[in-house]
């Protein structure tokens, strides 16, 4: 999954496609997008007649699968899987990974997405590569912040709406030219631009920065150059340069006064009495020792044996 970053843009903000050779750069659209058409009744009943003809085959997601993937005994217990081109054209049982934060379905057979809804905590999915045409059920995906879809059956931004409710949502993938996938939307010129004026707060649309502080940032910094250059341009020629300079004030490396601290008197109090119990101790372990050594010589001398 593509992950960018930078802030989020202004809500309500207009953004467009970025001319050839300005990708990735954040420029502001001169004028908001047209709507896109959308899909017909008919186009409509015959995505839903193929995604039940598909759902009846194919593999699908089993506790016996989700155990083997992840070695994980509890459903719950599973925080990320990765199940890229296994054939899966039914989630099955995957709604019961309810602390699942990062999923991988990219390559598959998918086009229903119902137990999706029942991630709270999935943060990142990937769905590239499959055959969804409908994604109303990740409106439950409430902190959901980067999602793939690109090489799927997405027709029209009708379909993405149900996106609006999601607040974290911040990058959105519907085409990559790398791996040549894409979605029935995007052979319309003006998507993006149409897609970040009906998710604001989105900073990324397929890999490309919509708005972002690095942008602002960028632009703040050629301001500020080129005002010291008029600047220095208006005050005429420059001073000559001076000598060197020490790096640090006078004084720096002198050393200080040690501050007076109660707690780090008592601490100093209470080493010295350790130290001087310690000095006793050994003193009397010496004692000890000697009349040990005299006791040991004079029964050597009566020929007192061990």
């Amino acid at each position: 999954m593509a992950t960018v970053g930078g802030a989020s843009g202004a809500a309500g903000s207009r953004r467009a496609d970025p001319p050839a050779g300005m990708e990735g750069r954040g420029e502001e659209a001169p004028a908001p997008a047209p709507e896109l058409s959308e899909p017909s009744e008919d186009e409509e009943e015959q995505e839903e007649e193929e995604e039940d003809e598909e759902e009846g085959s194919g593999v699908c997601v089993t506790p016996a699968l989700l155990k083997a993937c992840t070695g994980e005994f509890s459903l719950e217990s599973i925080l990320l899987l990765r199940l890229r081109g296994r054939g899966i054209a039914r989630l099955g049982c995957l709604a019961d990974c309810s602390n699942l934060e990062w999923l991988d379905l990219s390559g598959n057979a998918i086009a229903a997405l119902a137990p999706l809804a029942a991630l709270r905590a999935l943060a990142v999915l990937n769905l590239a590569g499959n055959r969804v045409a409908s994604v109303e059920p990740l409106r439950g995906c409430r902190s959901l912040r980067q999602l793939n879809l690109a090489g799927n059956r997405l027709r029209s931004l009708r379909q993405l709406r149900c996106l609006q409710g999601l607040r974290h949502l911040e990058s959105l993938r519907l085409r990559d030219p790398l791996a040549r996938l894409g979605n029935p939307l995007c052979a319309a010129p003006a998507y993006r631009a149409a897609l970040a004026a009906m998710l604001p707060g989105l900073k990324a649309i397929d890999g490309q920065r919509v708005a972002g502080r690095g942008s602002e940032l960028f632009r703040l910094c050629r301001e500020l150059d080129a005002a010291l250059d008029g600047g220095a341009a208006a005050e005429g020629p420059a001073e000559p340069p001076r000598g060197p300079q020490p790096w640090v004030q006078a004084g720096f490396w002198e050393p200080r006064a040690p501050r007076r601290s109660a707690v780090l008197e008592e601490a100093t109090r209470q080493l010295g009495e350790a130290l001087r119990e310690c000095r006793e101790l050994g003193r009397r372990a010496d004692d000890s020792i000697a009349q040990a050594q005299r006791a040991l010589g004079r029964r050597h001398a009566g020929n007192y044996g061990f």
